[in-house]
């Protein structure tokens, strides 16, 4: 598979895509990981020669294969190892649904980094509790590797995770890893469970309830669908946290990732551009709108 090679990026350290955010980068497939039944995960790394962009906790890249399409992605993996770029969805178009068939060798396109990034470092001093919904912790997953790898800055870390059934529960090792290594608060629930199933039942806004924080002194991180999100900041609100600290990830219907196209325009922000991270607050009444 032959691809266009991008121009070399902007000086080193700079945060953003490349000269040219049109033209896809070559990355070869290092390992591909099938994590449930409908969700994989690709580790890409560069073609020899290949700059290598630096990216933040909350940005994505979009994802190229020639003669099927591209996709946005957010980038699921450790921003402090840029060299390594890790992509975790579900397989549910034409174009994720081929990506999940490549193997390791195979080529794909890359255009990015794109877009803003969760208050990682703004947060430092606070409580901070992250809600995610099913894929929803893909994105959220590289903000909460780098809140772990300074865990002393901050003063309580909570995870809370709901999946559809105890088999969508992504990244299992990991956050059983967490649990046993760091000072992580982590409550996950199933809507629906099995008969093995020991853990919590219901949606995951419930959980807020449960989980000891500082409500003066605490950020909230959020991803997952667009319902959830809103019901999350009215939990948090009834705990004391106002929702300008609280922050959400929205990817609706991005195709360009530079707000040329306008596919994904909400009121009047591009969430290409403008997101997709932004503080509840912008963005509450847009999604309180039907049709926005």
């Amino acid at each position: 598979m032959t691809l266009a090679v991008a121009e070399a990026p902007a000086a080193a350290g700079r945060t953003g895509p490349p000269s040219d955010p049109m033209l896809p980068r070559p990355w070869r497939v290092c390992r591909s990981v099938r994590e449930t039944d409908d969700t994989f995960t690709l580790e890409l790394i560069p073609e020899p020669g290949q700059p290598v962009q630096p990216f933040a906790a909350g940005q994505f890249n979009m994802l190229y294969l020639p003669g099927i399409g591209e996709v946005p992605i957010s980038i699921s993996g450790d921003p402090t190892y840029p060299h390594t770029l890790v992509h975790t969805t579900r397989a549910v178009g034409a174009v994720t649904k081929k990506m999940a068939a490549i193997r390791r060798g195979d080529a794909i396109g890359v255009r990015g980094p794109f877009g803003t990034a969760w208050p990682v470092e703004d947060s430092e001093g606070n409580d901070v509790v992250f809600v995610a919904g099913g894929i929803g912790l893909a994105p959220l997953r590289p903000a909460l590797i780098q809140v772990l790898s300074r865990r002393e800055r901050y003063g309580r870390v909570v995870l809370l995770y709901g999946a559809r059934t105890p088999d969508d529960i992504l990244f299992r090792k990991q956050l059983r890893e967490w649990r046993a290594d760091f000072d992580l608060e982590i409550q996950v629930t199933v809507d629906r469970a099995t008969h093995d199933w020991r853990g919590n039942v219901g949606v995951v806004t419930a959980l807020i309830s449960r989980v000891p924080f500082e409500p003066g002194h605490t950020v909230a991180m959020i991803c997952g669908p667009e319902v959830m999100i809103r019901y999350t900041v009215m939990e948090l609100e009834r705990r004391g946290v106002t929702p300008d600290r609280a922050y959400v990830s929205l990817e609706r219907n991005m195709k360009c990732a530079v707000g040329f196209c306008g596919h994904c325009q909400l009121g009047p922000l591009f969430i290409c551009k403008d997101g997709p991270i932004f503080p509840y607050e912008k963005v509450a009444v847009l999604l309180s709108q039907r049709e926005v």
